[in-house]
């Protein structure tokens, strides 16, 4: 599982475990569950950094037709 780490509690745990906050992650790294995990420490393995969400999801808008007909005000009687 692929986890995007937000949050390391200091709970009181066993030694060598933690409780984290973050996020899932799928396969092309966008966030799809947010979740609390108990996981021993040993057994976690950075990935590297992630990817900058400006740069990932730079969507355009949709192109509007130029042919739309503008709005006219009403005028006020």
């Amino acid at each position: 599982m692929l986890f995007r780490v937000i949050r390391v509690h200091d709970w009181p745990t066993y030694e060598g475990w933690a409780w984290l906050d973050g996020y899932e992650l799928n396969s092309a790294g966008d966030a799809v569950e947010r979740r609390s995990i108990f996981v021993q420490v040993s057994g976690l393995r950075p990935v590297g950094k992630a990817p900058d969400p400006r740069a990932r999801n730079a969507r355009q808008p949709a192109a509007r037709p130029s042919t739309a007909p503008a709005r006219s005000a009403r005028a006020h009687r």
